[in-house]
């Protein structure tokens, strides 16, 4: 089977399976209204997720499960059951006892989708074309994760119509994860012998180090941003569909953003193509007061780069650690990377509204410059001596 199709296959299957990440914070304005539960309780309907997917990424890398399952049965496992979750939420659920540890269950199954997602990929792209091909699946990512609202402003749905839609397209990802997906010949041998301090260990070394630091950088700044420009849109007065125009921020610029992010990385290297991505988000984080203040068409252009900027280089740091991780437990190292890493978001999406709350949304989005800021200076260090750029 080819690797073009592999490839594809891959990516369909995150962008099904990841459908229901935000599915529920999607609809947050009419749980709002039909529970009657407030803005600081309706957070953790994403916080929950975000706690779920660390909890199952650390589980995940003590057990070195991704180097030790098949793959594609993981994934698919995986999918199927996100999906599950989301469709009982949607079918029987009618408050925030039950939704809570609905959405800590779905974030600890997506654990078994994204990084082992990454593996595949990587499993079918030599180094010299791995930047692209990751940026590929994190483009899927971005769409998946963005669909929701898509979905959402399509019309005037009902919120558990546009729950049982996610979970109907998160279990058509686990039939292509299952029915057609493999592993690919980059694959490295799987993990002799369960290994769990290896998450650990590879901080000694000084480029696992370096790229787990600018990747944590890059998740302070890129979920609280997910989570809460509708909010801060919202503020700044914007009218018409904010639910589609999110997904065109959010999805379309974001998958765009990872495609040229990925193609960066594989012709110039992958530190300087981080530190770029790294910076222009950065930046407009110390500029989103001012683009708070102008004209709707203006704000427009400012998120979609904003949008693209913020995911450009995600891709960047798993293909760098895929590289200079122990090549036994690839997986391990990933699924360690983004536990850690979502760790953080649960913090910076915690604290945005609060400051919000006290300074206002012009003014929420300055607290997460210093993680793109800290993370280029991170990438700065590790260099692109690992990875040189593609002949011309």
């Amino acid at each position: 089977m080819s690797g073009r199709l592999q490839r594809g296959a891959i990516s369909v299957v995150q962008v099904f399976g990841l459908a229901v990440w935000f599915s529920v914070s999607a609809v947050v304005p009419s749980l709002r209204t039909d529970w009657g539960i407030s803005a600081a309780s309706a957070v953790w309907l994403t916080g929950a997720v975000q706690l779920g997917f660390v909890t199952g990424a650390v589980a995940a890398t003590l057990l070195n499960l991704a180097d030790r399952v098949r793959p594609h049965l993981l994934m698919a496992g995986s999918a199927a059951a996100a999906a599950g979750c989301t469709m009982v939420l949607a079918g029987s659920v009618t408050g925030m006892a039950g939704a809570i540890p609905l959405r800590f269950l779905t974030g600890v199954c997506l654990a078994g989708v994204y990084p082992v997602g990454m593996k595949l990929m990587a499993s079918w792209s030599g180094s010299d074309r791995r930047g692209i091909a990751l940026g590929i699946l994190v483009g899927a990512l971005t769409l998946g994760s963005a669909l929701p609202h898509l979905i959402a402003g399509l019309g005037a749905l009902p919120w558990r119509v546009v729950l049982f839609t996610a979970s109907g397209v998160g279990i058509a990802g686990a039939l292509v994860a299952v029915t057609v997906v493999r592993a690919g010949p980059h694959l490295a041998a799987g993990a002799p012998v369960r290994n769990p301090r290896y998450a650990m260990t590879m901080f000694a070394e000084r480029g696992p180090r370096l790229a787990n630091l600018g990747y944590f950088g890059h998740m302070w700044e890129l979920y609280a941003l997910w989570t809460w420009i509708p909010a801060f849109l919202l503020a700044a007065d914007d009218t018409g569909k904010v639910e589609i125009f999110v997904f065109l921020a959010i999805g379309a610029a974001g998958a765009a953003g990872c495609l040229l992010g990925g193609w960066c990385a594989d012709r110039y290297g992958r530190a300087p193509t981080a530190m770029a991505a790294l910076l222009a988000s950065g930046l407009c984080c110390l500029l989103s007061p001012w683009a708070f203040g102008m004209p709707p068409a203006f704000r427009a252009v400012f998120c979609i780069v904003w949008g693209a900027a913020v995911i450009a280089d995600s891709a960047v740091f798993s293909t760098s650690l895929s590289e200079v991780a122990d090549s036994r437990y690839v997986g391990t190292a990933l699924t360690a990377q983004t536990a850690i890493g979502f760790a953080l978001t649960v913090v910076s999406i915690q604290l945005v509204p609060l400051l919000a709350g006290l300074v206002g949304w012009r003014y929420a989005f300055l607290l997460l410059a210093p993680g793109p800021l800290l993370g280029a200076a991170a990438m700065r260090a590790f260099g692109s001596r690992l990875s040189p750029p593609r002949p011309a």
